[in-house]
């Protein structure tokens, strides 16, 4: 893992003056500064030597900002690299721009030295559990036939990571995945799951937005309504976690995956990412979108205040304009209708 202070960091920018501006920033905090003028110098500089971060402005002639990280994030060299833009653009066209040409955040003109240190460390964070987790994940898989005890825990520990990365770009807790576990395991309980089977599904669910790690914070974050163009871009979240999650033997990452990606279908075909309806979804993702719904619902978030039991009970009961009852497995909505007090007992143990 590399560590923070030793990070390589490619500034590009036309302009001198910016460059040396990033420089005194950077380099007071340890971090080895190499500049690029261009797009195409970019380019090059990245197929032949390693950097952990690229600062990217946007505005630049021949190669923009957005080309450039476009074919950044097409190249096989340099694919991983997080990318902030520095821009003098701040309205939602220019920034959905940015995101869909692959950049990880933003930095507005005139820039701030504290806002830039914090962003890049921030970044190099997540990049290093990442490669922490792939690293991690490789060894389990050589290890395999000798872990059955010791592969619980290393579960564990893997969601541990999972929610440390999780944490730098949203504001969702360690207690949030606590709830989530505990509502999945209490209605695995009241189906036909052995012990072992109710287990897998608590653990693996902690896992379910592991692909927030890849929104930018300012969506996550959003204080009003989401855009047409940020909510799609949201709703990869799904695929992100479960190729995250996807290519393991191990059966409780591949109960993590399917849940990563279907707890956002719903029963009547309506949900993401891909439509499905009714016993298409996977029981684990059926399970998963009641106690998803529910935690959402009680808890605080900055588009959202905290709701109380009933009145949460009665919107996955009766509905609401986001919420109805036909998103619902029809068995697994009686279950939580007839344990929904002990979903109130489980949000207050671990509030």
């Amino acid at each position: 893992m590399v560590e923070a202070g030793r990070a390589r960091i490619l500034c590009v920018d036309d302009e001198v003056k910016n460059l040396k501006l990033l420089e005194a920033i950077l380099s007071s905090q340890g971090y080895e500064i190499v500049f690029a003028y261009d797009g195409q110098e970019t380019l090059e500089k990245l197929s032949k030597e390693r950097f952990d971060l690229v600062i990217l402005d946007l505005l630049m002639p021949n190669m923009d900002g957005f080309e450039t990280c476009r074919r950044i994030r097409q190249s096989q060299f340099a694919k991983g690299v997080p990318i902030i833009i520095v821009t003098v653009l701040s309205d939602y066209d220019s920034r959905i721009r940015c995101l869909e040409a692959g950049a990880n955040d933003f930095l507005t003109k005139p820039i701030d030295a504290a806002e830039v240190i914090l962003r890049v460390r921030n970044l190099l964070k997540v990049k290093e559990y990442e490669l922490f987790l792939k690293e991690y994940n490789e060894r389990l898989e050589t290890q395999l036939a000798e872990r059955t005890m010791e592969l619980k825990q290393a579960y564990i520990n893997t969601v541990s990571i999972l929610t440390k990365i999780a944490a730098y770009k949203d504001e969702e807790t360690a207690n949030h995945l606590k709830r989530v576990s505990q509502y999945c395991r209490l209605m695995a309980s009241h189906l036909s799951f052995s012990s072992e089977e109710i287990e897998r599904i608590a653990l693996a669910s902690m896992a379910h937005d592991v692909g927030k790690v890849a929104i930018p914070s300012e969506i996550l974050l959003k204080g009003g309504s989401l855009s047409k163009e940020e909510f799609e871009l949201m709703k990869t979240h799904t695929t992100i976690g479960a190729n995250i999650l996807r290519s393991s033997t191990i059966l409780m990452f591949q109960v993590a995956e399917r849940i990563a990606l279907t707890h956002h279908e719903n029963w009547d075909g309506t949900g993401y990412p891909q439509g499905l309806h009714g016993e298409q979804i996977p029981i684990e993702g059926r399970i998963m979108k009641i106690a998803d719904v529910y935690d959402a619902l009680r808890n605080r978030r900055p588009y959202k205040p905290e709701l109380d039991h009933e009145t949460a009970f009665r919107i996955i009961l009766e509905g609401d304009k986001k919420s109805s009852p036909s998103h619902f497995d029809p068995n697994i909505l009686k279950i939580f209708e007839m344990h929904h007090l002990e979903f109130s007992q489980i949000y207050e143990q671990f509030k």
